[in-house]
């Protein structure tokens, strides 16, 4: 990542010294004399930090720390004041500056500053990445850019706004939480109560009084009356999880309630009100369930108003790398760890496996991976054991030696390949790999000129 200084100072041989310093340092830098020029630089070029001096003709640098703070909010600046003025120093930064250093400046603690505001700066920019991963995609177990994950996320922001039912279906560990809560989300009413219930932990005999609540005395141990879950959802969204296990008696119930519109707490004459919206999930074939006699068909007919599918991991390989990425650099960055990247080799493990678990699965793999990685990526022997002995996609066209390729040639080829399972977007590539765009480029490049055929793996070529 280029990182850009401007220094600025109105004695030129001060501000040209430490540009010189700092790009052997490897920063990119530029110097101007006055606070003018300063902002005008800001206007036409990248900048990233500036360096100025408080005390000079013109603007001063406290004006100026106003000035970019007001236009442009992304530069950070570092205030320089003399030991004696560290009341300006102190309304520089009032007026935006991050930090200050004294006079005489030494490059060592220059350094430091400045090392210290890209931290700062790359943390503000990750901050700002994730919530605007949030405002565009609200189900972030679910991001990707398959067919089949954008139908889903289109179906989830069409159904939002209105008042139906949902019945979201899928395997374990596909996210139908996740769904459920975007659903909610995405809603008028998101300010209400979610209320997830899982319908496997409720033991059959305390079910009733757990949604629909009791009054007191209704049994035995019923001391006191108890607002069921269904009362305390108010306005808001009641999530059956795993409704298929729901009993048949209480499926019964169940139907009345979304009926009636009323739910009576156990031992009352009372109706209550009930105003949630209702959104279950499944990881069975209800129809299935219903052929059998093991669930109501008429409430899965009040139920299955609009369905979601949650597609399985393994029908969405093409997506896998970037949630390998996504989990990577969330828990990296929660447990403060600096690991940016996969390895070509890691992420073709990560490629080859079928995720019985799903994307549940993926991110405790990878949960583990940052755990146990010590370098800056993710290698193979950060991944789980399972992962190793997964079926391989590799495909050896013949076996005579001629006819084989180097490892450079499969290299080239591995890495189109994770080119085409993300649609041809060289910037997440790049990143799900693990190294710079540059990088990505050289390694597309073939032997010689010549282009080989796509044989590595069983996705579809890279788009030319």
């Amino acid at each position: 990542m280029q990182r850009t200084i401007l220094l600025v100072d109105d004695e030129e041989n001060t501000a040209g010294l430490f540009a010189e310093l700092l790009r052997r340092r490897g920063y990119t830098t530029f110097a101007v004399t006055s606070a003018e020029e300063c902002l005008e630089c800001v206007a036409r070029k990248q900048v990233d930090v500036v360096v100025t001096d408080v005390m000079m003709p013109g603007m001063s640098g406290i004006d100026l720390c106003a000035a970019l703070r007001a236009q442009h909010p992304d530069v950070i600046a570092i205030v320089v004041t003399g030991r004696s003025t560290l009341d300006v120093a102190i309304s520089a930064i009032r007026a935006g500056a991050y930090d200050y250093i004294t006079k005489p400046v030494k490059i060592e603690a220059l350094e430091v500053a400045i090392a210290r505001a890209f931290e700062h700066l790359g943390l503000r920019r990750e901050v700002r990445r994730l919530r605007s991963a949030i405002n565009t995609n609200p189900i972030d177990g679910l991001a990707g850019e398959s067919a089949v994950i954008r139908a889903t996320l289109d179906l989830v922001r069409r159904v939002a706004g209105s008042d139906a039912t949902v019945l979201i279906s899928g395997e374990s560990g596909t996210g139908k939480e996740l769904v459920a809560r975007a659903v909610h989300r995405l809603s008028p009413r998101r300010d209400e109560p979610f209320v997830a219930i899982n319908c496997a932990a409720i033991p059959v005999s305390l079910m009733e009084s757990e949604l629909f609540g009791h009054v007191r005395g209704a049994f035995t141990d019923a001391s006191r009356a108890r607002t069921g879950l269904f009362a305390q959802a108010g306005g808001g969204t009641v999530f059956l999880d795993e409704l298929a296990e729901m009993p048949l008696e209480m499926q019964v119930k169940l139907l009345r309630v979304l009926q009636e519109r009323t739910v009576r707490p156990v031992g009352s004459d009372e109706e209550i009100p009930f105003a949630a919206r209702m959104v279950a999930s499944t990881n069975r074939d209800l129809e299935v369930e219903v052929e059998h006699k093991r669930f109501r068909e008429d409430l899965f007919y009040r139920i299955h108003v609009v369905a979601i599918p949650v597609p399985p991991l393994r029908d969405r390989s093409g997506d896998v790398l970037l949630l390998a990425q996504h989990f990577l650099r969330r828990i990296a960055l929660r447990v403060g760890k600096p690991v940016e990247g996969i390895t070509p080799q890691a992420a073709r493990l990560l490629i080859d496996y079928d995720w019985p678990g799903n994307v549940r699965e993926l991110e405790n793999c990878m949960e583990r991976a940052v755990a146990l990685c010590r370098l800056d990526q993710i290698t193979i022997e950060d991944l789980p054991q399972k992962l190793h002995s997964a079926p391989s996609n590799i495909v050896i066209p013949c076996d005579l030696p001629s006819e084989l390729i180097t490892l450079a040639e499969m290299e080239r080829r591995y890495v189109r390949q994770v080119l085409a399972a993300l649609g041809g977007n060289k910037t997440h590539a790049a990143r799900a790999l693990g190294i710079d765009r540059r990088s990505l480029y050289r390694r597309l490049e073939p032997a010689n000129g010549v282009p080989a055929p796509e044989v590595l793996l069983n996705l579809p070529a890279a788009p030319r």
